[in-house]
């Protein structure tokens, strides 16, 4: 099962590198805490910061400038962070011309706080912000603070090629929406990232097509909620309705938006996240049934399977819509994977409650999921409206309930695929052992068999002999015709 360190990515927290420019005599640490957005996000501001005369390092003592990419999500990871800005500060005082800076989404939501009470950064920039950094790094080398969290209605940085940060070099990510419309009560992502607008095709396209050269051979598309991608000419998505008829009649959403990378880069595998059970328009599923390329899993998070507490969460759907929807989903496509992201312990939750989230996720049988005991973020209508009224013991009791049940889930669908043979994508070497592979099927799953001579970026064929509740455990029994 993968636990909850997954959904903030294997490189939480890791100096992120980037290929040296020539000439680039600065030096630039950057670290990343939160969704995969950020880590994205830090690649695009180390694309803007090489143009400035910047190389990455991983030798913080040696930094002119050191910049942390933060997460407002949880209450632990703005505790992270603080963490991380004390030991900054305490290289500061051995390289006082060392910078310090904060960006994305806790910036937005603490700019008094870093600058003016705790004085602990000179940069404070939010994630519309980073192409005022060589106005803003001029400002700080002038002796002033510099802050920019200022929310856009269109930035969407579609003309800026990310520089790929710790790049397995197989699989990349593309942002193709920033913010968010949905308004949960739970989450701060709206406030931090901003309303709803996506990127142009084109430039999406271009995006791919640059990593298609370079040899790249899966792509996952990224948004804070990727079904409801809408590109009308560009601007904000709630701004849609006041579009011109031809604006309207031109538009493009998900699902050919989807069926456009497949179609063009038929040798790509295409992956996306994160979806939205309301936004989920089975267009999109016909179009994934439709082409081998796109992978056949969904991360469809849930949150509860309370009916009741979904209405408190703001959530637009019903436990009873959702279970139509994985039902109209395997219709379709009857070997769809699917994860969960899951809040226990969320304001009013009952036990009758709780017994309702585990009850769906019975229902679904979840491959893996995203678990968490609910914590309250200053500033989201929850906070404001609803008491947090349930104990921390009650919280910690059910998000076990909920692992535990997640963990038998996942086992019984590893299981699934013993003696099947499958593709596998190969990105690396298995943690475990230097003589073994490491990929995922379509389904998202990790595969783990012998190198023999097969390399990194192959398309394999393998048989599974065995798994754990996380891995599937086989051998390579050729090439598949992808390659």
């Amino acid at each position: 099962m993968k636990s909850e360190n997954v959904i903030v990515e294997k490189n939480q927290g890791q100096a992120l590198v980037t290929e040296h420019k020539e000439g680039n005599k600065k030096k630039l640490y950057i670290e990343s805490y939160g969704c995969q957005m950020n880590l994205n996000d830090s690649e695009i501001v180390a694309s803007i910061l090489a143009e400035q005369g910047f190389n990455t390092t991983t030798k913080i003592e040696n930094a002119d400038l050191v910049l942390v990419n933060t997460c407002s999500i949880r209450d632990k990871a703005e505790q992270t962070v603080r963490k991380r800005l004390q030991k900054y500060n305490a290289v500061k005082r051995i390289n006082p011309t060392m910078k310090v800076g904060v960006l994305g989404c806790m910036a937005e939501r603490l700019k008094e706080k870093f600058l003016e009470e705790e004085k602990i950064v000179d940069l404070v920039v939010g994630p519309d912000a980073y192409r005022d950094l060589p106005n803003l790094l001029k400002e700080i080398d002038a002796g002033r603070d510099a802050v920019n969290v200022i929310l856009s209605k269109d930035e969407t940085y579609g003309d800026v090629s990310p520089v790929r940060l710790n790049s397995n070099g197989v699989s990349a990510f593309v942002s193709i929406t920033r913010g968010c419309d949905n308004m949960c009560t739970f989450c701060v992502v709206p406030f931090t990232r901003g309303r709803e607008r996506s990127r142009d095709p084109q430039s999406i396209i271009k995006e791919i097509q640059e990593l298609a050269d370079k040899n790249f051979k899966e792509i996952t598309l990224l948004g804070q909620n990727v079904d409801s991608f809408l590109w009308y000419g560009g601007g904000l998505k709630k701004d849609f309705k006041k579009a011109s008829d031809i604006a309207k009649a031109t538009a493009i959403d998900f699902a050919q938006l989807l069926d456009m990378c497949a179609n063009q880069f038929p040798k790509m595998r295409f992956r996306f996240s994160t979806s939205n059970p309301q936004d989920m328009s089975l267009d999109v599923i016909h179009v994934m049934a439709k082409h081998k390329n796109i992978c056949k899993y969904i991360h469809l998070p849930v949150q509860s399977g309370s009916t009741k507490v979904l209405k408190n969460m703001n959530r637009q759907h019903t436990r009873e819509e959702y279970m139509q929807l994985i039902d109209n989903i395997l219709e379709i496509i009857p070997e769809c994977a699917f994860s969960q992201d899951m809040i226990t312990g969320f304001c009013g939750e009952t036990e009758e409650d709780h017994q309702d989230t585990l009850s769906l996720m019975e229902y679904v049988k979840y491959d893996y999921g995203f678990m968490f005991a609910y914590s309250e973020r200053p500033g989201t209508p929850a906070a404001k409206k609803m008491p947090d009224d349930i104990p921390e013991e009650i919280k910690k009791r059910r998000l076990a309930e909920i692992i535990q049940l997640q963990r038998s889930h996942s086992l019984y669908r590893t299981q699934a695929f013993i003696g099947k043979t499958m593709e596998v994508l190969i990105e690396g070497e298995s943690k475990k052992s230097n003589l073994h592979w490491k990929g995922r099927n379509t389904q998202n799953t990790m595969v783990i068999f012998p190198k023999e001579h097969y390399k990194i970026g192959d398309f394999v064929n393998v048989k599974v002999d065995d798994c754990t509740s996380a891995t599937l455990l086989g051998n390579a029994v050729g090439y598949s015709d992808n390659n």
